[in-house]
C-alpha cells in the first residue's frame, strides 16, 4: 500500500495535507507546522530546527505498523474498543520517536503526529473519528494480507 501526505498549506502553527491512499483521495490532515525538514538531512540537523511537540515531521518516505500498542493511547477507551490501541505508526522517522495517526480537531491535538480529518474549517479538522476508522480499515487490510505499507510526505508549497 503507497500512501501519500500532500501538504498543501503551511502556516506558523500548522500544516494541512492531502491524504491518498494508492492514488486516490480519502481524507485531509492537520499537523503540527512544517519547519521545512527532509529526510535528506543529517539527525542533528533535523534535532537542531525541530521544536519538541510543535514540529511536522520532515517530507520523505517512511514504513507505517499498525500492530503496536501505544502506550498513550490504550488508556483510552475508544481506541481500546475500536483497534485495542494499536494506532498507525511511522517508523524510522530522523529525530522523531512515536508518530501516530490518530483524531483531533487542531495542531494541538499533534504533538508531532498526523490528525486525520476534512479541512472544511480554517486551522481545524472536522468528522476526525470517521476519517480515522475509514483510514485505518484500510490499513488494517493491507496488514492482513502482508502488504508493506510504505507513507511518503511532500510538500507543494
Amino acid at each position: 500500500m503507497n500512501i501519500e501526505v500532500k501538504r498543501i498549506f503551511n502556516c506558523s502553527t500548522y500544516c494541512i495535507s492531502h491524504i491518498y491512499i494508492d492514488g486516490k483521495y480519502i481524507c485531509d490532515g492537520i499537523e503540527d507546522t512544517d519547519r521545512m525538514l527532509d529526510d535528506d538531512m543529517s539527525e542533528e540537523e533535523i534535532k537542531s530546527k525541530k521544536v519538541y511537540g510543535k514540529t511536522a515531521i520532515p517530507t520523505g518516505k517512511y514504513k507505517m505498523i499498525i500492530n503496536m500498542v501505544s502506550t498513550k493511547f490504550s488508556k483510552k477507551k475508544y481506541y481500546m474498543d475500536f483497534c485495542k490501541g494499536k494506532l498507525p505508526r511511522l517508523y524510522y522517522v530522523k529525530g522523531f520517536s512515536g508518530i501516530l495517526w490518530h483524531r483531533g480537531n487542531t495542531a494541538d491535538d499533534s504533538a508531532g503526529c498526523l490528525i486525520l480529518g476534512y479541512n472544511k474549517i480554517k486551522g481545524k479538522v472536522i468528522d476526525s473519528q470517521k476519517a480515522f476508522e475509514t483510514v485505518y480499515h484500510m490499513l488494517d487490510v493491507a496488514n492482513r494480507i502482508g502488504e508493506n505499507i510504505c507513507v511518503t510526505y511532500t510538500r507543494t508549497y
